[in-house]
């Protein structure tokens, strides 16, 4: 458990797939590897409708791709395979034939942003800021930029890329499409979540495969552009710069 664990469980033709990490829900190597088979596995199963993804906890949705992780990264071939994991997720998202509904319940940073614009449908709460830190650590997000991208448009995403330090509200990310529905307290954020997913469980599984390609149309490439840009992240976050700064970060928030 404090290494942290992903939970699946289905009911009704609803999926819900829980991960976390008690470190504000960061994402190591496990964690990754354990989203992305776990809504591999559920999009395989015939009964599956759609599919819940939420976190664990209080605080978080997600920060982000795990520092601890990141530092014990020694050359650019383990780089490589930590941010496939981003990829691998994001592809698991984008090819399972079902809807994938997140529940960001509260902010996200870094790859905790991707995982939120990769998702067909979030509905968030209020307190949902939206945070694209990477470049603050010398990396930048190469990995999850095509999501942010497609949710965002061009633009916007090179405005989040370019201020790392910006939080943007859950306001201005339902504003930007990143979430559909603001909720201003977690019950109604749940309430409208359940009743979404029992309204989709209803609905013509072929149907809704054929919308989900319709709705990814353009993205064929992902598999090997993906990988491409986590072997990106995988050389920078080998630098002097990034080391220095994840040190720095870890320093600051052990004196919290």
């Amino acid at each position: 458990m404090s290494d942290g664990y992903v939970n699946s469980s289905t009911e009704g033709g609803i999926a819900t797939i829980i991960f976390h990490h008690p470190k504000s829900n960061s994402l190591p190597g496990h964690i990754l590897r354990g989203i992305a088979d776990a809504i591999t596995t559920a999009g395989k199963d015939p009964g599956t409708r759609v599919i819940i993804l939420r976190s664990d906890g209080d605080k978080a949705f997600c920060a982000g791709a795990s520092f601890d992780e990141l530092v014990a990264i020694e050359d650019e071939a383990r780089g490589l395979d930590f941010f496939s994991g981003f990829a691998r997720v994001i592809n698991a998202i984008r090819t399972v034939p079902v809807f994938v509904i997140g529940r960001i319940h509260s902010h996200c940073v870094g790859g905790g942003v991707g995982l939120a614009c990769a998702v067909d449908i979030a509905y968030a709460h209020s307190s949902a800021s939206a945070r694209l830190s990477e470049l603050a650590v010398g990396i930048g997000p190469f990995v999850v930029g095509p999501a942010v991208e497609r949710k965002v448009g061009a633009g916007h995403f090179g405005l989040l890329s370019a201020t790392p330090a910006t939080r943007r509200s859950a306001q201005w990310c339902e504003q930007h499409g990143i979430y559909a529905e603001v909720f201003d307290n977690v019950e109604a954020l749940d309430a409208r979540i359940e009743a979404h997913a029992k309204e989709l469980a209803a609905y013509s599984p072929e149907a809704m495969a054929d919308i989900k390609q319709v709705m990814w149309k353009g993205t064929e490439d992902w598999d090997a552009l993906l990988i491409e840009r986590a072997r990106i992240s995988g050389r920078l976050v080998l630098s002097e710069f990034t080391r220095n700064a994840i040190a720095k970060f870890k320093a600051e928030a052990a004196k919290r």
